[in-house]
């Protein structure tokens, strides 16, 4: 893999892209509406929930990525998640779009909104038009620190980040913010991403590359396996870094592709890390699958479970429950020949073979970062997932959520 460099930046590392974050009332006193602008119209693409039961801006994005490839703003609120709020929630969606579009003088076609936050509920529109003209008059290229915070809900800390690569020689440049604690899991997980980059790429392979990296990172994470109503995940690619166009899937789409993935996997890893209540980040492996369908299977199941990840927050070296969740997850497999790896010490051996030490696994669970590894013997393929542990602050947090 060619290098890849970490800058700063965030959100407005690439070329010709600014942002800002502002308090314009939805919440108390934190930030809660984040703008994101284009100096130019860039391509779009975006990813998102597989709910049936979506809010406004999930709608109305759609519906604007198929009139247009470009876009040149994201406007994001939270605290409000303008879901299940009917025809009203969609024309305040609208409005906001129009809005946005004539504060910063484009087209409405070039818009693209975004909402999390409580469900049921109507914008105030009042205070959220006001609060998208201050939006725009404080946008500005060091303004990534402000739209991070102003995109969280029960987020603990800020999500951005950003890397530099070369694309046959030139500069380039990829970042990002991301939301999400709570009600995470994989299919479109529960969360919001936003991904800016200058790339000069064409709209076929940009999305193509964005779908891909999505499913393997945003979609291979879960917290507590809800898939919420406003997940989505969008990026725009303006071209300023005026590299040669990636137009096939040669060295420099692959380059960038890899970068992209990196991007979006640790965003995703910071999701996990944040994830209501945690206390441990866990990554699952599952190796040794027949098909890779029966190795995301197996491992979604086990990092849904509810089980699996109390066990993990108790520090309990319960392999029985890795098992069963493979057994249910409705892959083919032989439980006699699976293996089961806390770190590098075997927990659970062929042929059920349990002679592992109770102090060492207890030592390797008391980690705040552990690595689950499950070996089913069966063929080549696997899959790579991230999760975290069920802790009693999860309750007490989601117990309490619009108070």
């Amino acid at each position: 893999m060619k290098k890849i460099k970490e800058i700063s930046g965030g959100i407005c590392a690439a070329q010709g892209f600014s942002a800002s974050g502002v308090h314009c009332g939805i919440k108390k006193k934190k930030k809660d509406l984040t703008l994101i602008f284009s100096d130019v119209p860039a391509l779009s693409a975006g990813v998102f929930t597989q709910s049936k039961t979506v809010a406004a801006c999930v709608t109305i994005d759609k519906q604007q990525l198929k009139k247009s490839k470009t876009a040149q703003a994201i406007l994001i609120n939270s605290g409000n998640a303008n879901a299940c709020t009917g025809e009203r929630g969609m024309m305040n969606a609208k409005q906001t779009i129009a809005t946005t579009a004539s504060a910063l003088k484009i087209k409405e076609s070039q818009v693209l909104v975004s909402s999390t936050g409580v469900i049921g509920q109507f914008l105030p529109m009042d205070k959220v038009t006001l609060g998208i003209y201050e939006a725009q008059e404080k946008l500005s290229p060091q303004g990534f620190q402000e739209a991070a915070e102003g995109i969280m809900t029960t987020d603990t800390f800020a999500k951005e980040y950003a890397v530099e690569i070369l694309l046959s020689g030139v500069p380039v440049r990829i970042g990002g913010i991301a939301k999400g604690s709570g009600m995470i899991a994989p299919n479109m997980a529960t969360m919001l991403a936003f991904i800016t980059t200058d790339v000069n790429i064409s709209h076929t392979l940009l999305k193509k590359a964005f779908t891909k990296a999505s499913d393997m990172s945003f979609n291979r994470i879960t917290v507590d396996g809800d898939t919420s109503t406003n997940d989505m995940a969008l990026i725009l690619a303006n071209g300023k870094a005026e590299n040669k166009t990636i137009v096939s899937e040669q060295t420099d789409y692959k380059t960038f592709y890899n970068a992209l993935e990196h991007v979006l996997i640790t965003l995703s890893k910071m999701i996990v890390k944040d994830g209501e209540g945690a206390t441990k980040f866990v990554e699952v492996i599952v190796l040794g699958a027949k098909s890779k369908k029966d190795a995301e299977l197996a491992g979604r199941t086990i990092c849904n479970s509810p089980l699996v990840k109390t066990a993990i927050y108790g520090e309990d070296a319960n392999w029985g429950r890795i098992l069963a969740a493979v057994g249910r997850s409705g892959i083919s497999f032989h439980p006699e020949k699976t293996e089961i790896y806390f770190d590098d010490l075997r927990i659970l051996g062929q042929q059920y073979d349990i002679s592992f030490s109770e102090a060492l696994a207890k030592k390797v669970l008391m980690k705040k970062e552990i690595t689950i590894t499950v070996d089913l013997h069966g063929g080549s393929h696997s899959a790579t997932f991230w999760t975290c542990d069920f802790s009693v602050e999860y309750v007490r947090i989601n117990a309490s959520y619009r108070s």
